[in-house]
């Protein structure tokens, strides 16, 4: 495709997702829920189809060397086509957000006020490698009454395409508009940069993806954004914590995952507690193979510990690294976390229920816990079914962002005839 169409087709799309945004404002449960289990049974019937067309990215990827972490991500085996079948029955058995209502206030002359749930209109959702996104995506926002305009990597084109083929099947066969569903069919980078400008059409953008991505489009975008950059997460041991619980949260939070964005990066430990709790923690950390980098009075505990550096408190690993600091006190903990935190998930281990609600009133992050391991940082460990993403910033939807995340509210009154003035 030349340069020159790529506005066009951009464009085009957003008009074409506008015009399908209305029908789904409207749309029903049954025929959202018609849709999702039919996109559902689509990927049963078509699974030869879609894999052969997911080995041409394989082969693509093998080509270009693409390191076997990517490579994982990007093939669409029979345990990730299950899991993407399974998504969408589940998210067509969620309850409907859309319309639902507050309470109702009732003012002194009698009219009735109250908020309703409505969806957000055309969401645009940027990835990488990884096609489940294609489903995952396209599924929450239909449900949630959104039209949807995907552009997934380049790695992973053929696969996508194939996948937005299943997707629109399903919403023609449920009677829904197939423009409510798109992906964007082109490799070329400059279509990203016109989709962030798109504020006729689009409006919110959801990044998935490296920090990298995600930075160039805070940059660049015009369409407000949902995301996170990074998950540099604490979890801060208070004096008054249960030396057991606090090793055990500390190693999960680390442990459970060093990909995911709510594993623990910084370890900060109370200095009454530490030489109680702080060699347990790091003998069974370093068995695990952690690497451990801590301050002078950390190292002094933990000899096995090297230097912890001013870039170490800022760092996201996601990988086995820790960052251990020992603080005088709670406030000294928070304004570490205040300091370096992306704002995304901090948790406290402590039996003092002062410390625990000072901890969680003045911590301005995105999700703070009491007692539990960050790695909790998941949409569907909080209730939600399912999530597009974590958010850290301050618009409407707040960390995990599920189906609820993806609506907003608009306000409706009821009179009998009241007039002002």
């Amino acid at each position: 495709m030349k340069d020159q169409d790529i506005p066009a087709l951009v464009n085009r799309l957003g008009q074409q997702a506008r015009q399908a945004s209305r029908v789904l404002m409207i749309a029903s449960d049954q025929e959202k829920a018609q849709a999702l289990r039919s996109m559902a049974n689509q990927l049963e019937s078509q699974k030869e189809w879609l894999q052969g067309e997911n080995q041409k990215d394989l082969e693509a990827a093998r080509r270009n060397q693409l390191q076997p972490a990517l490579l994982d991500r990007l093939t669409l085996s029979d345990k990730a086509l299950q899991t993407m079948i399974a998504g969408l029955r589940q998210i067509a058995d969620m309850p409907d957000p859309v319309g639902s209502q507050t309470a109702t206030v009732t003012r002194p002359n009698g009219m009735r006020v109250s908020q309703m749930r409505v969806p957000l209109g055309v969401i645009g959702i940027i990835y990488e490698s990884r096609p489940n996104v294609t489903i995952d995506a396209a599924a929450l926002c239909l449900k949630s009454g959104n039209a949807t305009i995907l552009r997934g990597g380049s790695e992973a084109f053929h696969s996508n395409r194939a996948l937005g083929q299943i997707i629109q099947a399903g919403l023609k066969e449920a009677g829904l508009p197939e423009q409510a569903v798109q992906v964007v069919d082109t490799t070329d980078r400059a279509a990203v940069g016109q989709l962030i400008t798109l504020t006729d059409y689009v409006d919110v953008i959801i990044p998935r993806g490296g920090k990298g991505l995600i930075a160039r489009l805070a940059a660049e975008s015009k369409v407000p954004l949902l995301k996170h950059l990074d998950g540099n997460c604490h979890v801060y041991i208070d004096r008054a914590a249960d030396p057991d619980e606090a090793h055990d949260i500390a190693v999960n939070a680390k442990t459970y995952r060093y990909g995911v964005c709510g594993a623990m990066e910084t370890l900060l430990v109370h200095d009454d507690i530490a030489p109680i709790v702080l060699p347990r923690i790091a003998d069974t950390l370093i068995a695990k193979g952690v690497e451990l980098r801590g301050c002078d009075k950390t190292r002094a505990l933990i000899p096995a510990a090297n230097v912890a550096t001013e870039e170490d408190w800022q760092t996201e690993y996601l990988g086995p690294i820790l960052a251990i600091r020992i603080v005088a006190t709670i406030d000294e903990a928070m304004d570490h976390i205040a300091h370096y935190s992306s704002g995304h998930t901090e948790a406290i281990v402590t039996e003092h229920i002062g410390a625990a609600t000072q901890f969680q009133r003045y911590v301005d992050s995105s999700s703070v816990y009491v007692n539990l391991p960050t790695c909790f940082a998941d949409g569907f460990e909080y209730g939600l079914g399912a999530e597009i993403g974590i958010s850290t910033n301050r618009m409407h939807a707040r960390g995990p962002v599920g189906l609820e995340g993806l609506t907003t509210l608009k306000w409706v009154l009821t009179g009998d005839g009241q007039l002002r003035g």
